[in-house]
């Protein structure tokens, strides 16, 4: 792989680590940022499945739609799908708690689920990846 495109790769995968971490301090808070934290779950995933799209030269179109890109990713891998699955759901938290409205906000369990599941997401895209393109 070119070195511009392991770079950009690593890029993608940094900064689901800084969304994990980010989620992680959340929950910790007292009280805890849940709206926050499902939010950066959310974004975690996203940015370790566009990374690793951009790792084995596959477009994506600008989206925040968890199914589309893991369906392109279970393309290129599809034992993949197992994980991907349920990091599906965190989709919806790209915008749900980021504006005034009436959704109920999901228990501390729930949100420590979804950090689980977008843990889960990050760790099988990245171990799937060469070693040079890990963070």
């Amino acid at each position: 792989m070119q070195p511009e495109k392991v770079k950009e790769v690593r890029a993608w995968f940094r900064k689901a680590t800084n969304d994990l971490r980010g989620a992680d301090i959340d929950l910790a808070a007292s009280p805890p940022l849940i709206e926050d934290a499902l939010f950066h779950c959310q974004q975690a995933v996203e940015k370790s499945l566009k990374g690793f799209l951009t790792a084995h030269d596959c477009p994506y179109r600008k989206t925040h739609d968890l199914d589309e890109l893991g369906k392109a990713c279970e393309t290129i891998d599809d034992s993949l799908t197992a994980t991907l699955t349920p990091a599906r759901d965190l989709t919806i938290f790209a915008w749900e708690f980021r504006y005034p409205g009436d959704s109920e906000v999901p228990s501390v369990v729930e949100a420590r689920q979804a950090l689980a599941t977008a843990q889960a997401a990050y760790d099988a895209l990245l171990t799937r990846l060469q070693q040079d393109c890990r963070p």
